[in-house]
């Protein structure tokens, strides 16, 4: 009479799980053979997904390298470079206002030349250039997201004529032509407002301004991953059991928004980045002589003839930064949703 499959030659029983053997190199003691076993959160999936898409890497890499050189540019400036808003004379040519020497007048003590007529450093006017952009585009992607998710959620989760009503809003709001009612609004800004004053009303009226414009793009992105939700299970569970409305937008609709949200913002800086550059190109961001990226583009555009690097250093900064950011934030959303990207 032959043995049972489940049991050894002498005798000795194996441990089953569901009718499948366990290792046998295992103690058999309780959970000896279910260390090799650990779940994953999502996030843990998607940072190793993101970790596999080297390109996005790149760009993180890039984006965490501006950022530190925006924090630390009083520090990197002294230490390169020389103050952003001192002119330098003798590096330029008297007769025809442009750089002495070629490359626009490129050296060691001026890693990225002078500018013509006045002989400003580049190299500094373009790392504080960076803190001008990242700053706006940050702040102004902030105050997009928390009012375009609040206002969001609120819509698809109410609905009736509260969702009318805030999705009319949307609809105006996304038809507005934000350049010219930027341009017109700085134009009456006055010099001193709320204790600012200078560039410090300028940045502060584009981060109201680009980030009051740039809600109702996350607002309908949330309402529309509102209306999906909030007729699932545990939506309907936590009703059930009777959790007031505030109570399950705040812990059951939430945090299963947080992922479109992040990839939206992370995809929201560089628009806002070429947003500031294109408006302090036309004259209506920061003041001269606080430097900005979209200013020096500006400024080229009388000497680019005799000098072409300057406007091509300032160009360089744009694109390398949103080429940056959109890598970046194309990578996090492959890695939250790899289905969007099929």
């Amino acid at each position: 009479m032959t043995a049972p499959l489940h049991e050894t030659s002498a005798g000795a029983s194996t441990a089953t799980v569901d009718g499948v053997p366990a290792d046998p190199g295992s103690s058999g003691t309780p959970g000896a053979s279910d260390k090799g076993i650990q779940g994953r959160s999502p996030w843990k999936i998607a940072w190793t997904r993101l970790k596999r898409d080297k390109l996005a890497l790149a760009g993180a890499c890039v984006v965490v390298f501006l950022v530190l050189v925006a924090i630390f540019a009083p520090v990197i400036v002294g230490l390169l470079g020389h103050p952003p808003d001192e002119f330098h004379e003798d590096q330029i040519d008297p007769l025809f206002g442009t750089p002495i020497g070629s490359w626009g007048g490129i050296s060691s003590d001026f890693l990225l030349g002078v500018e013509p007529v006045n002989g400003r450093d580049v190299f500094s006017r373009i790392v504080y250039g960076a803190r001008i952009s990242l700053l706006v585009a940050f702040l102004a992607a902030v105050f997009a997201v928390l009012l375009g998710t609040v206002l969001g959620i609120v819509a698809g989760y109410f609905g009736g004529w509260i969702d009318a009503a805030l999705s009319r809003v949307m609809d105006v709001m996304l038809a507005f032509p934000q350049l010219l009612f930027t341009i017109a609004l700085v134009s009456v800004l006055p010099n001193e407002l709320l204790g600012l004053n200078g560039s410090g009303v300028r940045i502060a009226a584009l981060v109201v301004v680009i980030g009051f414009f740039g809600w109702p793009y996350v607002g309908r992105i949330v309402r529309g991953q509102t209306l999906s939700l909030r007729n699932r299970e545990y939506v309907e569970a936590a009703q059930s059991l009777g959790a007031g409305r505030f109570y399950i937008l705040r812990k059951e609709l939430l945090p299963n928004l947080v992922a479109p949200i992040m990839v939206y913002a992370t995809l929201m800086i560089p628009t806002n980045i070429l947003t500031e550059a294109a408006l302090s190109f036309l004259g209506a961001g920061v003041k001269p002589p606080t430097a900005s990226w979209g200013q020096m583009l500006s400024t080229a555009i009388t000497t680019y003839e005799a000098d072409p690097l300057f406007m091509v250093i300032p160009g360089l900064a744009i694109f390398i930064t949103v080429l940056a950011f959109n890598l970046f934030g194309d990578g996090v959303r492959d890695a939250l949703d790899p289905k969007g990207s099929r």
